[in-house]
């Protein structure tokens, strides 16, 4: 499943579990809307953070992935089971200098959807900026038939190294 099919599919439910505490009067506890409300943040703060990354503003990239951390931190709190959470935990993390963090962050949200096209790409160049091609190469060979970008991207990364 492409991101862009999970991400409808996480608006929908959102939206769905929005209309359905309103129509039954459902108070108090918000705890589910605020964790989806880091988690939407963090993802906000990390695109922000790539393009600063392409400019070769690094270290202002490197706060807004911080920041992100913070949220997605809070979300995961609230949803440990949700693959793309750990997906940016992971990404975060690696986009800190936090490795061995980061992969356990990815290969738990492996267990969770073995084929994440996500997560594969990260958890590759994770391994190639740690120096383990073959792992890399093995992400990538999961990625070979998925048919999208992160194949191909991985690919590039692990070329040029």
């Amino acid at each position: 499943m492409t991101f862009k099919k999970i991400f409808i599919i996480l608006v929908s439910a959102f939206i769905f579990a929005q209309y359905l505490g309103v129509s039954h009067g459902a108070g108090g506890d918000d705890s589910s809307s605020n964790y989806l409300d880091k988690y939407k943040e963090a993802k906000k703060l990390v695109v922000r953070a790539k393009k600063l990354e392409e400019k070769n503003k690094t270290d202002r990239a490197l706060k807004l992935y911080s920041k992100a951390l913070e949220n997605l931190r809070d979300a995961y709190k609230t949803d440990r089971n949700n693959p793309d959470i750990l997906n940016y935990l992971g990404f975060t993390l690696r986009k800190t200098d936090k490795f061995e963090e980061a992969e356990k962050y990815y290969l738990a949200g492996l267990k969770i959807k073995p084929d994440h096209n996500g997560i594969n790409e990260y958890l590759g160049e994770l391994y190639v900026k740690t120096g383990r091609m073959d792992l890399a190469k093995e992400r990538l060979t999961v990625l070979k038939s998925c048919k999208c970008e992160e194949y191909g991207e991985l690919k590039e990364v692990i070329e040029k190294n």
